[in-house]
């Protein structure tokens, strides 16, 4: 009997440790894809991107769609965390995607107090708006009123 009970235990830390265990590799989920894709985000590109930011248990940290105001930023060039800079390279205008981005990808074992905790896992939606000035709508923007700012370290 008291096999079994320890064999019980055993199966309940060994489920609890693998829902509990955070990802290490960056994980993408493309959630909506335009029929067409006209303009894709590469490296060095200014991009404009609305996110929802949340932790593994579903608090939210951050959202520009709430703001209705989205990120500005060249891709690729460290003006945002790496799972950022990877994830959306070849996003189409007006994808959405999910990233699921480990904390070495992220804002690692310092976090970014108060919200972001030391070694979180990030969860973001995320949707591309704009690539060098151009929307979903194919039109261009004004270029020289964009302004890009740096995105909010939180």
């Amino acid at each position: 009997m008291k096999l079994v009970f320890l064999l019980l235990v055993f199966i309940a830390l060994g489920v609890s440790a693998k829902k509990s265990r955070d990802v290490t590799e960056l994980q993408i989920g493309v959630k909506y894809k335009p029929a067409t894709c006209e303009v894709q985000a590469h490296k060095g590109d200014k991009v404009k991107v609305h996110y929802r930011g949340k932790l593994t248990d579903g608090t939210v940290f951050d959202s520009s769609f709430e703001r209705g105001d989205p990120i500005e930023f060249e891709l690729g060039s460290g003006q945002v965390i790496k799972g950022w800079d990877q994830g959306l390279l070849g996003m189409c205008i007006g994808e959405k995607r999910k990233l699921k981005i480990p904390s070495k990808l992220g804002y690692g074992d310092q976090g970014s107090p108060p919200t972001i905790p030391g070694g979180a896992t990030l969860i973001f939606d995320t949707e591309l708006v704009g690539v060098n000035g151009k929307t979903s709508s194919g039109e261009s923007e004004d270029t020289k009123n964009i302004s890009y700012k740096s995105p909010k370290k939180v």
